[in-house]
C-alpha cells in the first residue's frame, strides 16, 4: 500500500542524514514514472526536467533499457565482475569508442571507476598526477567535479568547504567566461580574451607563485554553476595553452555528455580533443557507471593504481549500450539541438514579459535562466544582483503546477532545465507555459511581500 506524501518525508526526515538536500526544496515521495512524467505518493504527476541531474537521457523506464535489463537477468550473466571482462562490457566499449571523435577514438584507453562521476574525477587527476609527475590542477569559478575529497577540491562552490579542513592541495582556480558577471567587469568577448590571457600570461610567469601544473580541468557547460556555456574561441585557447605547455586537458562530461548539448559531446562543439574525457549520468541508462576515456600517452600508471568494487556493473553497462545505440538510432542528438532552441526561444519570450530574468542562455537541453532583482540597482556592465528568494518562489509555483526544476549557479539564481532528449515539441511548450505563468505568479508574490515589508 502506498501512503501520502507526508508519511515518507516524515520518515526520511527523522532517519536518512541532515546532508540531504533535494527534498528540502522538492517535497515529495516518488512512486512511479515513464518517460518526461513522475508521480508522487499524493497521486500528483509533473514533468520531470531534473532528469537525475541529467543522468535519465531517455526519461524514465524507457523500453529499451527495460529489455536490456531483463536480457541480462535472464541469461544469467555475471552481475557484478570487478574489472574482469564480458561480452556485455565489450559492447559497452566497442558503442562509446564508436562515438568519440576520430583523434580521441584512435589513441584512447578507458578506466572504470567507481559508479559516480566524483569517483572518475579522482581517478583522472590521479592519472595526470603519476603521467607528468607533478602536482597542481587548475580548476575554474563556478565549477563543479563531485563532494569526494579531492573532486571537492576541484569545484568552485565555498559551501561544502567551510566546514572541511585539509582539502587537496595545489588547487588553483582560474576565471571562467561568464558574461552575465564578467569577473574582469567588462562582458563579452573582450571578457574573454582577457581571461585567456591572464591564464596564458600566469602559466608563462615565473613569479606566478604556480609551479607547472599536472592537468586543467573544465566544463565546457558549467552545470551546477548556473548553465553557463564556454565560448567555442575561448575553449579552443585553452587547448592552445595547455598542449603547447605539455599540461593534460581534462574535460568533465558527466553532466554534458551522450548529447546533452546537441552533439555526443560538449567539446566537439569547438573542435578540440581533450586529453582526457570524465564520463558518467548518462552513459549508464539510468544506472550507476562511470568512467575515464584518455590518450594512450598518459597509460603509465601501475596496475591497481585505482580500483572499485562496483566497476563492473554489468547492468549498467548492458543499459548504457542500449542508451547509446536508441540515441544513435533516433538521432537524439540533433533533435536535442533543435528541441533546446524551441525551449530557449520559448524562455526568451517569457523573459520580455518578466523584468526578473537577467539571461537565458546554455546549449541544446540544458538551459539555465538567471533570476535577478532588478528593483536594485544594476552592475558596471549592466547585469542587476541574484535574487535568490524569487527563484525560490518560482521552483515553488512550478512544482505547485506540476513541474519539477532544479536551482543552481550564484547564491542559488539560476532556474535550470535538464530535460530528457525525448522530450517532444508539444511538452517543450507546456513545460514553458507552466514556467511562464510561474514566473509571473512569484514575481507578484514576492513584491507585494515586499510592499508589506516596506
Amino acid at each position: 500500500m502506498i501512503l501520502g506524501n507526508a508519511h515518507y518525508l516524515n520518515s526520511q526526515q527523522k532517519r536518512e542524514s541532515n546532508a540531504r538536500s533535494y527534498p528540502r526544496r522538492l517535497p515529495m515521495a516518488l512512486c512511479e514514472a515513464k518517460g518526461m512524467r513522475v508521480k508522487d505518493a499524493d497521486g500528483k504527476t509533473y514533468y520531470d526536467c531534473l532528469a537525475g541531474a541529467g543522468t535519465l537521457a531517455l526519461g524514465h523506464n524507457h523500453p529499451v533499457l527495460v529489455e536490456a535489463i531483463e536480457q541480462v537477468l535472464a541469461s544469467g550473466l555475471p552481475l557484478h565482475t570487478l574489472d574482469l571482462t564480458t561480452p556485455v562490457k565489450e559492447q559497452f566499449v566497442d558503442e562509446l569508442f564508436a562515438i568519440l571523435p576520430a583523434d580521441l577514438s584512435k589513441r584512447a584507453k578507458i578506466q572504470f571507476c567507481g559508479p559516480s562521476g566524483a569517483d572518475a574525477v579522482e581517478a583522472a587527476v590521479k592519472l595526470v598526477k603519476t603521467a607528468t609527475g607533478r602536482g597542481p590542477i587548475l580548476s575554474f569559478h563556478g565549477g563543479y567535479h563531485g563532494m569526494t575529497h579531492g573532486a571537492l577540491s576541484l569545484t568552485g562552490s565555498r559551501g561544502p568547504k567551510e566546514n572541511v579542513s585539509g582539502l587537496m592541495p595545489g588547487v588553483h582556480f582560474l576565471p571562467y567566461p561568464y558574461p552575465y558577471r564578467c569577473s574582469f567587469g567588462v562582458g563579452g568577448d573582450e571578457g574573454n580574451r582577457l581571461g585567456s590571457r591572464y591564464i596564458e600570461n600566469m602559466l608563462d610567469d615565473p613569479e606566478s607563485g604556480i609551479v607547472s601544473p599536472a592537468g586543467m580541468i573544465m566544463e565546457i557547460v558549467q552545470g551546477e554553476g548556473g548553465v553557463i556555456p564556454a565560448p567555442d574561441e575561448w575553449v579552443r585557447e585553452m587547448r592552445r595553452v595547455t598542449r603547447e605547455r605539455l599540461v593534460p586537458l581534462l574535460i568533465d562530461e558527466v553532466q554534458t555528455g551522450i548529447g546533452r548539448t546537441g552533439k555526443w559531446f560538449a567539446f566537439e562543439h569547438s573542435g578540440i580533443t581533450p586529453d582526457v574525457l570524465i564520463l558518467s549520468k548518462a552513459i549508464g541508462g539510468s544506472l550507476p557507471l562511470a568512467v575515464v576515456v584518455y590518450d594512450e600517452s598518459l597509460d603509465i600508471w601501475e596496475p591497481g593504481a585505482h580500483a572499485g568494487t562496483f566497476r563492473g556493473n554489468q547492468l549498467a553497462m548492458a543499459a548504457g549500450t542500449a542508451t547509446l545505440k536508441f540515441i544513435r538510432e533516433a538521432r537524439l542528438t540533433e533533435h536535442a539541438a533543435v528541441a533546446g532552441e524551441r525551449l530557449m526561444n520559448a524562455l526568451l519570450e517569457i523573459q520580455q514579459q518578466a523584468d526578473c530574468i537577467g539571461e537565458v542562455r546554455g546549449r541544446g537541453l540544458m538551459v539555465g535562466v538567471e533570476i535577478v532583482d532588478s528593483d536594485r540597482a544594476a552592475d558596471r556592465i549592466g547585469s542587476y544582483p541574484a535574487y535568490p528568494q524569487l527563484a525560490r518562489c518560482i521552483q515553488q509555483e512550478c512544482l505547485d503546477r506540476g513541474l519539477i526544476l532544479e536551482l543552481g549557479g550564484r547564491h542559488g539564481s539560476v532556474v535550470r532545465f535538464l530535460p530528457p532528449l525525448i522530450i517532444t515539441e508539444e511538452q517543450i511548450d507546456d513545460i514553458a507555459w507552466i514556467f511562464g505563468e510561474s514566473v509571473m505568479a512569484a514575481q507578484r508574490a514576492v513584491r507585494g511581500m515586499r510592499e508589506v515589508e516596506a
